[in-house]
C-alpha cells in the first residue's frame, strides 16, 4: 500500500518541484517575504494588541506617531502585486536562462501597461481626471494579473531571445551596454504584446484587464480558497509528502500559495484600514495555516516530542525527546522526521496525518463560530513559539490558549501510537543488552592464552 502511494506521489512531487512556472511563482513570493515580514513588524508595533497601548504611545510620541509607522507598511503592502511581478519575472527569466534583472523589469512594465493610468471617477476642480497608478490596482487585488503578466512577458522575451533576434554589439563594448542592446528587441515584443492586449480588453465590457482577471479568475479561486475543505486538503497533502521524506509545504505551496497569499492580503488590507475593529473577510490565511495547523513543524510533532520527553521508557525516544524539544518549540522538526523516524514509519502514519488535519479543522470551526478571532494577515515568522504566535496573529489571548488546547489534544492522539513505538524500541534495547551479557558470559579464563 505504502509502496503504491509512494510511486504515485513521488513523480507528482518531482514534476511540481521541477516545473519552471511554479518555481518562479513560489520563489518569487519567497523573495518578497523578508519585506512583508519587515513591514509586518512595523504594522504590529503600530497596532500592538494591548488595551491602552495606542494612548500610551501617543502620550510619548504625539498624536501622529502611528502615521510614521504606517508609511512603511503602506509602501510594502499597497505595492505587493508590483513587488511580486518583479520577483516572479526575475526568477522565471533566470530559470529560462535569460538575464534575471531584465526579466523582472520587462514583467513590471508589461503589468503597468495593463494597469489603469487615468481615473475618470476622480476629477479636480478644473474637471480633469486624476492620472497615475492607483494603490488599489497594485496591491493584493492585482496579484493574479501580476503573476500572469510576469510569466507571459518573460516567456515572450525568452522565445525572441532564443530565436537570435537580438542586437549583438562588437567585442570591447562594456557588458552592461551590450546587455541593454541585446534585450531591446525581445523587450519590444513583450511590450507590444501587452499593448495590443490592453487595446483588445478595452473593447470588451471589462474595459481593463484587472477587472477581467478579477471576475474570471481571481474571484472563483478566492471562492475555492474560502471553502472549509481548502485548508484541510492543504494540511493533508503537506503532511503526506513529509511522510515520504519530501518537504510537503515546498510542494503544496507551489499550487496553494497564490490563493493563500491573496486571502491573507485581503485580511491585511481591511486591517490596515480599520485596525483592531476590522471585520476581517477570511478565516484561512497564511498565519492561520502556520499557527493553527502544525505545532513543532510538519505533522504537529511538538505533541509527539512532549510524549517522548515525559513518557518514553526506551533510551532512544528519551534522548530524541530531549534533543528535539527546543527546536520543536520553534517549529523545527527534521530531527524527529528523520531521527524517529517518521518517514515511511507505518506505526506513526495515522497520528502524523490526523493531528494537523484535526488542528486546522477545529481551528476553522472555532474561528467560524467566533470562539477565537480571525488572523490579521500580518506576517509573523513561522518559528514564533506557540502561544505567542496565536496572540500576535489574532490579538487575542483566547487564540493563544486555544493553541495550548490543540497541543494537549495532539498529545492524546499521538500517545497510543507512541506507546507502541516505545515498547518496540524498549524490546530492541533489552535484547541488545541481553545479547551483550550473553557474550560476556561465554568468556572463560580457559580461553586466555599466552602463546
Amino acid at each position: 500500500m505504502l509502496d503504491k502511494l509512494e510511486n504515485v506521489l513521488g513523480p507528482i512531487a518531482e514534476k511540481l518541484n521541477n516545473n519552471k512556472v511554479l518555481i518562479a511563482i513560489r520563489d518569487g513570493f519567497l523573495i518578497s517575504t523578508p519585506l512583508i515580514i519587515g513591514a509586518s513588524v512595523f504594522l504590529l508595533i503600530q497596532n500592538f494588541p494591548i488595551n491602552g497601548y495606542s494612548e500610551f504611545m501617543a502620550s510619548i510620541f504625539g498624536e501622529n506617531w502611528s502615521t510614521y509607522l504606517g508609511a512603511v507598511s503602506g509602501a510594502t503592502f499597497s505595492l505587493l502585486a508590483m513587488i511580486n511581478v518583479i520577483c516572479i519575472g526575475y526568477v522565471y527569466a533566470r530559470e529560462l536562462g535569460s538575464e534575471g534583472m531584465v526579466g523582472g523589469i520587462v514583467a513590471l512594465v508589461s503589468f503597468l501597461i495593463l494597469t489603469p493610468q487615468s481615473h475618470p471617477n476622480f476629477v479636480n476642480d478644473a474637471g480633469k481626471s486624476f492620472s497615475g497608478f492607483a494603490y488599489s490596482n497594485l496591491g493584493s487585488s492585482g496579484l493574479f494579473l501580476g503573476m500572469i503578466c510576469a510569466i507571459v512577458s518573460v516567456l515572450i522575451f525568452n522565445k525572441i531571445e532564443k530565436k537570435g533576434w537580438v542586437i549583438k554589439m562588437p567585442a570591447g563594448v562594456p557588458p552592461m551596454v551590450a546587455m541593454s542592446f541585446s534585450a531591446l528587441i525581445p523587450a519590444f515584443f513583450s511590450m507590444t504584446f501587452f499593448f495590443l492586449l490592453r487595446i483588445g480588453v478595452s473593447l470588451t465590457s471589462y474595459n481593463f484587464a484587472h477587472d477581467m482577471i478579477m471576475e474570471v479568475l481571481q474571484a472563483p479561486l478566492m471562492g475555492l480558497g474560502r471553502l472549509p475543505i481548502f485548508p484541510v486538503l492543504y494540511q493533508f497533502f503537506s503532511t503526506l509528502f513529509w511522510f515520504f521524506g519530501i518537504n510537503g509545504p515546498a510542494v503544496t505551496n507551489t499550487v496553494f500559495s497564490p490563493i493563500t497569499t491573496v486571502l491573507t492580503q485581503e485580511n491585511l488590507s481591511v486591517f490596515l484600514e480599520f485596525g483592531m475593529k476590522a471585520d476581517l473577510p477570511n478565516i484561512y490565511t497564511a498565519s492561520f495555516s502556520d499557527f493553527f495547523g502544525n505545532y513543532g513543524g510538519g505533522g504537529s510533532t511538538l505533541s509527539l516530542v512532549i510524549c517522548m520527553l515525559f513518557f518514553a521508557k526506551s533510551q532512544r525516544l528519551k534522548q530524541l525527546g530531549r534533543l528535539s524539544i527546543v527546536p520543536g518549540i520553534f517549529g523545527v522538526n527534521e530531527m524527529v522526521i528523520f531521527g524517529l523516524p517518521v518517514v515511511l514509519n507505518p506505526i506513526i502514519l495515522v497520528p502524523f496525518i490526523l493531528v494537523p488535519v484535526m488542528n486546522i479543522s477545529l481551528g476553522y470551526i472555532a474561528t467560524a463560530i467566533g470562539l477565537i478571532p480571525r488572523t490579521f494577515g500580518i506576517s509573523i515568522p513561522w518559528t514564533m513559539p506557540i502561544f505567542f504566535s496565536g496572540w500576535l496573529a489574532t490579538g487575542s489571548f483566547k487564540a493563544a490558549f486555544f493553541q495550548i488546547f490543540l497541543l494537549i489534544l495532539g498529545i492524546l492522539v499521538y500517545y497510543p501510537f507512541f506507546k507502541v513505538l516505545d515498547k518496540q524500541y524498549l524490546e530492541e534495547e533489552t535484547k541488545g543488552l541481553e545479547s551483550e551479557t550473553d557474550e560476556l558470559d561465554d568468556i572463560s579464563l580457559s580461553d586466555i592464552s599466552f602463546d
